[in-house]
């Protein structure tokens, strides 16, 4: 059974910086994709960034390139998101992905889902 459980969110200023972790049970082979997704209110989940779990492929939304760092952690099997320069915008329930497929941008199809963290920057 695959899990993925995030965690690190939280209300930050304007400028700051958060780091979100999610960690994984159940995910069997390295070659997974893990993305982060974000939803605001009102607003569809859009892709925020993705890393292979071999680490040697990533990808960002434009919005956040320069600002957002995904990693990855084989033996802790955690994924990271460290976010800099946060801006209001940024607002959103951050979410966990994972599948088999590398390279896709859509939520729709992402198959398993962690179940969200809350980040807040306030201007």
């Amino acid at each position: 059974q695959v899990q993925l459980v995030e965690s690190g969110g939280g209300v930050v200023q304007a400028g700051g910086s958060l780091r979100l972790s999610c960690a994984t049970s159940g995910l069997s082979f390295s070659g997974y994709a893990m993305g982060w997704f974000r939803q605001a209110p009102g607003k569809e989940r859009e892709f925020v960034a993705a890393v292979r779990w071999s680490g040697d492929n990533t990808n960002y939304a434009d919005s956040v390139k320069g600002r957002f760092t995904i990693s990855s952690d084989n033996t802790k099997n955690t994924v990271y998101l460290q976010m800099n320069s946060l801006k209001p915008e940024d607002t959103a329930v951050y979410y966990c992905a994972a599948d088999i497929t590398w390279g896709i941008v859509s939520p729709l199809l992402y198959e398993y889902w962690g179940q969200g963290t809350q980040v807040t920057v306030s201007s």
